[in-house]
């Protein structure tokens, strides 16, 4: 018998989920690249899921010492997180 450990992605409160370098991007009305260089440079801590070149996830706590580290207001993202 399978028994389910984790609640199924679609039903986690989004606060809880990592971000995509899409919707960092989208928030900060930045090109994807701009996320990409700031994630290189070690100035946004990031995680890689799956192998190969697999997807980079965002912790929401590392965007958001990110935004503060920056004097950036959440109030002036482009959308809300």
């Amino acid at each position: 018998m399978h028994h389910e450990l984790t609640v199924p992605a679609g039903l986690q409160a989004p606060e809880h989920l990592p971000l995509r370098v899409k919707a960092i991007a989208d928030a900060l009305r930045v090109d994807k690249a701009t996320v990409y260089r700031e994630i290189a440079a070690g100035r946004l801590s990031s995680y890689r899921v799956g192998s190969g070149r697999g997807t980079i996830r965002v912790p929401r706590a590392a965007f958001e010492q990110y935004l503060s580290d920056r004097g950036i207001p959440t109030t002036e993202l482009a959308v809300a997180l």
